[in-house]
């Protein structure tokens, strides 16, 4: 397929992506079944089938099994994040879409089959086990200091340790866990739910568009055949490094789509409320911060498009995926805050969704790696490359 005809699929995708989330997916927002630890698995599975219906479940993933572009990606998710509920009601929510592609890379046929195939079909959620809790001084933003660990016993291996803030465990049926083997990290695919794998509490945090919450799970004796390691042994951070730049800039896509609906929304209020004698957007203190919510929106989407564009070349795109991590969520951050700030009182109440975008995109500056690993992983790489280069 050539890319003016990629691109012009794509486009259509999106047309009617976002025709179905704000037709179908928005009304549901209010529904009792959106909580404090994400939508219920109820609601997500109710809104597939309206999806699947209508042609736009897993949208990004084509019926012969192939993935969009990156480029094209971000068309389609910038539109399925118009609602927090899109990208699960369509299915390319996190963690489950990264984890699709990860397996879509690495899995083996027999394990695609098996693992991957429930999560395209949308049939299946599934859990991404790396961080660990910090009162173990286990792996956070330094996945080096990962304590769980993997030994082999025969054909199988057992697993041990603790995982914290792991989205969508809760309900997820799939799960990959990583662990430290003799050789190195590893990743394993099992099966949830599964008894020695014990969710202890769903954390209370201040985001809640993921279904399952963030949990902190124990692994204890976990045994699993050789059959179910991803990949080979000791390639773990490799495998790691392959899903992570593309999960960051899926993140950067769906939000920037939330933000643009938040913009929509202060914009609708800001020209329709007047205040000591004409509209809001017509005071400059008003106007101006919507002005600025229009450029950085800009901005965003081209670095989103710049990095995409990446990463379709066959680059892993490490310091490009961070570099766009960095400035679009800082960016959609205070794009969010400004629409609360010109919404005044509505802004922070729960008649509209933007006061959970901007909870939501706050917390996007600290999942998938906080704004400051990301400028010191780039700051160590500025230093190398000067100690590396040609001198002036």
């Amino acid at each position: 397929m050539t890319v003016t005809k990629a691109r012009a699929l794509a486009n259509d995708i999106a047309a009617r992506v976002e025709t179905f989330v704000r037709d179908v997916v928005v009304p549901y927002e209010k529904d009792p079944r959106c909580t404090a630890q994400g939508p219920t698995d109820e609601l997500i599975m109710e809104l597939r089938e309206k999806a699947r219906s209508a042609g736009v479940l897993t949208p990004h993933i084509l019926a012969d099994g192939r993935h969009l572009s990156h480029r094209d990606t971000a068309t389609v998710l910038k539109k399925s994040g118009l609602s927090p509920l899109g990208p699960p009601a369509l299915n390319v929510a996190a963690p489950d879409e990264g984890n699709m592609y990860l397996l879509g890379k690495v899995a083996s046929p027999e394990q695609r089959e098996r693992f991957l195939k429930p999560l395209v079909d949308g049939r299946a959620r599934s859990a991404f086990f790396m961080t660990e809790p910090s009162e173990d001084a286990g792996a956070g933003s330094d996945p080096s200091m990962m304590l769980t660990r993997a030994r082999s016993d025969g054909d199988s291996w057992v697993i041990d340790g603790r995982k914290a803030f792991i989205s969508g465990a809760v309900g997820a049926s799939v799960g990959i866990i990583m662990a430290k083997s003799s050789d190195g990290a590893c990743m394993f695919l099992v099966d949830l739910p599964n008894a020695a794998v014990r969710v202890e509490r769903v954390v209370e945090t201040i985001d809640r568009s993921m279904p399952g919450g963030h949990a902190i799970v124990a692994i204890a004796g976990l045994r699993l055949p050789s059959t179910q390691m991803l990949g080979r042994s000791g390639e773990g951070f490799k495998y790691a490094q392959i899903r992570l730049s593309p999960a960051r800039l899926s993140h950067c896509m769906r939000w920037h789509g939330a933000c643009t609906r938040a913009q929509e929304i202060a914009t609708a209020y800001a020209c329709e409320r007047t205040a000591f004698g004409k509209t809001l957007i017509d005071h400059e203190g008003v106007g101006f911060m919507l002005a600025d919510n229009l450029i950085e929106l800009k901005q965003a989407e081209l670095i989103i498009d710049w990095c995409a564009d990446v990463l379709d070349r066959g680059s892993l795109g490490t310091a490009e995926s961070s570099m766009t991590k960095v400035a679009v969520s800082e960016a959609l951050f205070r794009v969010a805050d400004r629409c609360v700030q010109v919404m005044g009182g509505r802004g922070v109440s729960g008649d509209t969704v933007v006061q959970q975008v901007l909870r939501e995109v706050r917390a996007f500056r600290i999942y998938d790696g906080p704004t400051e690993v990301h400028k010191w992983s780039l700051a160590k790489a500025i230093k190398r490359n000067f100690l590396n280069g040609p001198k002036t």
